[in-house]
Formats: C-alpha cells, structure tokens, sequence
C-alpha cells in the first residue's frame, strides 16, 4: 500500500537527487511522521546510498534544513521525534571539513533527473525509476570554453515533448546537434526506442565525458549509440549513415553561430530526404531566436514552433526546471 503521503516525500527526494536549488519540504504532518523521516534517510542520507551523489555542502545544507523543519513541525515531543538517523547523518556532516564554495561550483556529481512522463514497466524496481543520471557540474555555467557540463532547462523540456511525441524518434537515427551532458540522447536511445542515436558535440571535452554518462545509463552499446565530435558548418560523415531526425537543445545562444548550426542542419535534411529537426532553445534573446528563423527561411527550411509551453513548478512530477524562463521548441523541415 501506498501512503498519501509519500507523493510529498517523494517529490522532495526527486529535487534532492536533481540537485535542485529549490526544494519543496514536505508539510508539517508529513514531517514529524517517523516513517517519512526514515524513508527520506533511506532514499537520502545513509551510508554509500549515493556513491557519487550530492557534494558535501549541498548535502549538508540540505540535511540542516530538513532537521530544524522537522523540529518545527513537531508539536507533541512525546509523541513525535527527530530521527536519530537524520541527526546522526547531520553530526556527520558537518563534522567534516566542507570544501571552498567555489570548489564546490566546480565538482562534477551524479545528477539524477526523474522521467515523469515516462510510464513504469515491470522490470523498473527502483522507487525512482524511470531516471536518466548524468556526471554534471550543475552549478557551473561554463569551463574550458564549453556550456556543456551541466543539463540546461532546454534539454530537459526537449525531452519532455519528445515522451508525449515518441513517435518522433521512434525506429529512426537521431542526430542530437550540441548535446552535451547526453540528456536527449540517453533519453532516446534508453526509452524511446529509436535505431541509433549520434550524439554529437563541438567540444573534446564534451565528446569524452559523455562515455561516463552512457555507462551509467547501460546504453555504451556502439550499435545504438555513439559520441562524435562535430564542429558546426563543417562536412562530416557522421557515423556514415545519414540521420532521420536530427535535435538540438540549447544550441541557439550565439548571433555568430546562427549561420553555421543552419549550414549544419541542411547539410543534414540534404543528406537524406524528410529530415525532420526539432530545436529547443531558451528565449535570452528574441533576436538572437528571430536570426535563427530567418536563416532558415533563406536557406528553404520550414519553421514552426510548437505549442508546448513550460508547465508551472506545482505541475511538474520531473524533471524538475525554471517555470519562469521562455523555451521555444521548433520544428523545421524540407
């Protein structure tokens, strides 16, 4: 049987895990349950429960705001209590000598984004399945030269179109343009059954992390996917069989760039007739979003955008990101 309250629980441990910055507690009466606290430690805070998991500070942070919440929510002390596991954990924690925030910022983690839209087969026996774990550096915005360390709001609300429209990557070879921590792709190959998936990137170090994330997911299989360097607006092979889909999350934040991912889409649609691209980018500039419509117009490729919006922060199961950005989702075609 499952408790009305583990929705509450359940929800917090999701973010928790997804190294939210923003973290829904769940209420008083849930709280001061002790069969809430000890499946928040369970799930959270036990010993090598999440080997490679949240850095020590988030960790800590976390930990000490749950123990004073529970404490507040507690009315009745004779009846109630904090867990002594929790609190142990927390002794523990900061105990031990935290690295510099900075430090911290830096440090790539396990980050596991919870698949919401993705319904539960018999073989998933994990509380938090269906999930997609990713080595990230969720706090860093970019290093060496390259944003593609952490998964961005783009990715995620890409993948989420894609679970309600699976039909199109279904049995086909996807080209993910820019794909940095692998979220797209893994999400493809993974759980929605495509052929193939290249997913490809303009930064070396990009292409050579991406192997830790499709060995944690059990997708290195090279018959179903593989990494590739690709420099946009320049010829390559790619794998040497031509894409039937091609996705890109994120990649329209550069004016400079525009040309040259456009040249890179063509190059695709005209490797192989009816290719299909779907381009999720965050609106930080209209302009910047306006160039990219107008070089595919110049070029004969069709823009539309889908009516997908970003669902409010209440609404979302997971994964969890920003209700308050604008993602724009096009789709473009031939």
């Amino acid at each position: 049987m499952v408790h009305p309250w583990m929705q509450y629980v359940d929800r917090f441990c999701h973010q928790y895990l997804q190294l939210q910055s923003r973290l829904d507690y769940p209420p008083d009466e849930v709280l001061r349950l002790a069969e809430a606290q000890d499946t928040i430690f369970a799930r959270l805070f036990a010993v090598n429960v999440l080997s490679g998991g949240p850095p020590d500070r988030y960790r800590a942070r976390t930990l000490k705001e749950l123990v004073t919440r529970i404490e507040a929510a507690i009315e009745d002390w004779d009846e109630h209590a904090v867990s002594d596991q929790l609190m142990a954990a927390l002794s523990t924690l900061l105990a031990a000598p935290l690295p510099p925030e900075a430090a911290s910022a830096q440090e790539r983690c396990r980050v596991q984004h919870h698949v919401s839209l993705l319904p539960r087969c018999d073989e998933m026996t994990a509380w938090n399945e269906p999930i997609i774990t990713l080595m990230e550096s969720p706090r860093l915005i970019s290093a060496a030269g390259t944003t593609g360390l952490r998964t961005w709001e783009a990715a995620l609300h890409l993948g989420q179109y894609l679970c309600l429209h699976n039909g199109i990557v279904f049995g086909k070879r996807v080209l993910e343009l820019g794909a940095g921590t692998g979220y797209v792709s893994v999400l493809c190959v993974r759980y929605l059954s495509c052929a193939h998936v290249v997913a490809s990137d303009g930064s070396d170090e990009v292409v050579g992390k991406l192997a830790d994330s499709l060995l944690l997911n059990h997708v290195q299989d090279a018959s179903r996917i593989s990494a590739q360097k690709l420099q946009w607006g320049e010829v390559s092979d790619v794998d040497g069989r031509p894409a039937e889909v091609v996705l890109g999350a994120d990649v329209i934040y550069d004016l400079k760039a525009v040309p040259a991912l456009v040249d890179t889409i063509v190059w695709a649609m005209e490797a192989r007739a009816g290719v299909e691209a779907y381009i999720s980018a965050t609106q930080r500039n209209k302009t910047t979003l306006d160039a990219f419509v107008d070089a595919c117009h110049q070029r004969d490729v069709k823009a539309e955008q889908v009516d997908f919006p970003v669902l409010p922060w209440a609404q979302q199961r997971g994964p969890f990101y920003d209700d308050q950005v604008v993602i724009r989702i096009y789709r473009l075609w031939r």
